[in-house]
């Protein structure tokens, strides 16, 4: 064992031995009574030790009346074995509550029945404390009954009390020059405790042992005095003692014994009242421990929380993470290959996304203008808070790396740590821009306008006819079609798209998607209700676009205001005001197709490849040639003018300077100039003659220009 551990150990013992015999040595403080305080294996051992070492020539200590207690711990107890080894030069007194056993010096202690120390009853002990008070009182004399006393009272207190913890308190020599109190031995193998409880049990044990042990010391005190006062009153004369002096000695003794109780009383109080403190003390430390094992509780709870939803968080991450991964290596290990732009690249041709880059907003994000390997390009970015549409972003990704036509918005590259797409600058924005927001600029051309849903639905076609699946865009309107310079149409905005495996029939319904994807207004009625998804749910929104075109109005109620135009012979009031050379049959015959293409029934409408295209085929070409037509009767041929007059001649003549003029602006000139109207040069002669070919010219482009305007 390590020797600090033994040390305290000691220290422990010292301080529980020091707590037990402090009463005692209060009780012997009082009767200047010096006390010792020996160590050793046993009280035996060490009050041997002590005696031999020191010389001592008498000793006073106490034994057991019971002998019952020697039959538990089955040995000798202190006073047999001090009367058995004692030094033969020191005297033995043993003294219990009905016993005295003696061992006087050079008279050795022999056990049994050979014994010969003297065993004196209890009664004859009092015989000789007669015969000791009678023969001090002849010694004295004549004195006062007070000095009478005090011998008694100094033979009285200098028996000792006995506790039953084996504590003795020892005489040596002729008064009360040394005393000596041991520990029971038990007490060294009491265990310590720093538990708040535990010690306030054991301080209200040792309060009640303390006050027991000390009652019963006050009681046998005054009981045996009062006996040594009543044997001394009756022993010696009643001159000697009178009746009043005894009372009052009496009375002196009981109040010193009542003031000392209540001192002993109110140190009881005081450590009552500690105990109760500790007591308060150990209920609230018992009540933070509980509080403090509910927080650890709560905050174990929390962690796992944490722990769980931090280990979601990072499935679905790294699920969003390899789907990425596996879109962008497909894409990527394909032969249409783009480019995959870093992140440093997209924010320095962005300026940090500033905002005078900003050319528009698309379905999750905004668009920003800038220029890339030197391009001009747009590049969407997702928001940051647009978490839900990053599988928009991947499918948008799928789907343009898997398509190339001319009608479809051309995917340049991407950059998946922004979340980028970057896409062909589109000059002339979206075909909502030119119908709705062109102010201060020339409206779209009504032949323009023929083209844009004709090439429309050769996008919409392409997507329809893909295989092994076809896809629906879901979202097509005037803002997911963008114009280049050229104002040619390509359709964007893929991200809503949607791969069709099972193509449910038309007249079949069938309730599928409970979430619905796209513009409300250009939405499939069919598809609003049943949530299913048909190739033919675009053609509904291609059918309101095309009515946009002609009216350039919003689509909220459009399809009945065309209807009952239609019916009412009042067409013409609902076509674009900003235009004023519609072709009035064309245009009707397009609003009667895109009335049926938004038919409330899918079985209802027409289809796109079989019927659709064909028609607005034949009215894109039908408008091409109209448009050239009246572009060519605006425009006439230079050679057609007169250069006198600035106009297109009737009756063309040739001059001298070979010029062909009109005839009556040629005549007047040369009756008044000889020089050329063109050249400025002298003529040679002022003959003229007519053009017949030109004529001829002239006045079949004037028949085929009043053809066409009638």
């Amino acid at each position: 064992m390590e020797r600090e551990v033994v040390e305290m150990y000691v220290q422990d013992v010292k301080s529980k031995s020091q707590q037990v015999f402090s009463t005692f040595k209060r009780l012997c403080g009082r009767r200047n009574v010096e006390t010792l305080v020996l160590e050793g294996e046993s009280p035996a051992v060490a009050l041997l030790r002590y005696v031999s070492e020191c010389g001592i020539r008498n000793l006073v200590l106490g034994a057991s009346s019971m002998r019952w207690i020697r039959r538990i711990f089955k040995r000798p107890d202190v006073a047999t074995v001090l009367l058995k080894s004692a030094p033969c030069s020191c005297n033995i007194f043993a003294v219990s509550k009905r016993h005295l056993s003696m061992k006087f010096a050079n008279d050795p202690f022999v056990g049994g029945n050979n014994m010969q120390i003297q065993k004196i009853s209890h009664k004859a002990f009092v015989a000789s404390q007669k015969k000791l008070i009678f023969d001090k009182q002849s010694l004295y004399g004549s004195q006062d009954s007070e000095t009478l006393q005090k011998p008694a009272l100094v033979e009285a207190s200098s028996y000792p009390k006995f506790s039953s913890d084996g504590s003795a308190s020892i005489d040596a020599g002729q008064g009360s020059e040394n005393a000596l109190m041991i520990p029971h031995n038990g007490d060294l193998h009491e265990k310590s405790s720093n538990e708040a409880p535990v010690e306030a049990v054991k301080l209200r044990i040792e309060l009640q042992n303390t006050l027991a042990m000390y009652n019963r010391a006050c009681d046998d005190l005054i009981h045996a005095k009062k006996k040594v006062v009543i044997l001394g009153y009756r022993l010696f004369c009643p001159s000697c003692f009178a009746r009043e002096d005894i009372l009052s000695f009496q009375d002196r003794e009981i109040h010193l014994l009542s003031a000392e109780c209540s001192g002993e009383a109110e140190k009881v109080k005081d450590a009552l009242e500690r105990e109760k403190m500790l007591n308060k003390v150990v209920a609230e430390e018992k009540a933070k421990h509980l509080k403090a094992m509910k927080e650890v509780e709560q905050a174990k709870e929390l962690l796992a929380k944490e722990v769980l939803d931090r280990h979601k968080a990072e499935i679905a991450a790294n699920r969003v993470s390899s789907e990425k991964s596996r879109v962008v290596e497909a894409f990527l290990s394909s032969e249409r290959r783009c480019r995959r732009y870093s992140r440093n690249e997209i924010e320095v041709a962005t300026d940090n996304f500033s905002d005078t880059k900003k050319i528009g907003e698309g379905s999750y994000g905004d668009v920003y203008k800038c220029s890339l390997d030197h391009t001009a390009v747009a590049v969407k970015v997702l928001r940051q808070d647009s978490g839900d549409k990053k599988e928009e972003f991947l499918r948008e990704v799928e789907i343009l790396s898997q398509l190339r036509h001319p009608h479809m918005l051309l995917l340049l590259g991407f950059c998946p740590e922004n979340g980028c797409l970057v896409y062909e600058y589109m000059e002339n924005g979206s075909l909502e821009d030119q119908l709705f927001y062109n102010k201060g600029k020339e409206p779209l051309p009504w032949n323009v306008r023929f083209r844009i849903i004709f090439e429309v639905a050769c996008g919409l076609a392409f997507l329809h006819g893909t295989k092994p699946e076809p896809i629906v865009h879901r979202d097509l309107k005037p803002g997911n079609i963008l114009l280049d310079r050229n104002y040619v149409s390509k359709i964007g905005d893929v991200g809503l798209a949607k791969l069709v495996s099972d193509v449910v029939p038309d007249g079949l319904t069938e309730y599928k998607e409970t979430i619905l994807a796209g513009t409300l207004y250009y939405m499939d009625p069919e598809y609003q209700r049943t949530g299913t998804i048909r190739p033919k749910s675009d053609l509904y929104a291609l059918g309101i676009i095309a009515l946009q075109i002609l009216t350039a109005k919003h689509p909220n109620g459009l399809v009945v205001s065309v209807e009952n135009a239609i019916k009412g012979g009042t067409f013409l009031d609902v076509l674009d005001k900003s235009l004023t050379d519609w072709p009035v049959v064309e245009a009707e015959k397009l609003a009667r197709l895109a009335l049926k293409c938004s038919r409330l029934r899918c079985r209802d409408r027409p289809d796109l490849e079989s019927e659709v295209l064909p028609e607005l085929e034949e009215l894109f070409y039908m408008s091409n040639v109209c448009f050239k037509l009246r572009k060519s009767i605006d425009y006439a041929p230079s050679h057609y003018y007169c250069p006198i007059l600035k106009e297109i001649m009737d009756d063309p003549y040739i001059a001298a300077d070979g010029y062909t003029y009109e005839y009556r602006a040629i005549k007047a000139w040369l009756e008044k100039h000889m020089i050329s109207p063109v050249t400025k040069h002298r003529l040679s002669h002022s003959s003229i003659m007519p053009n017949h070919a030109l004529r001829s010219a002239i006045q079949e482009w004037k028949a085929r220009a009043a053809f066409l305007n009638s």
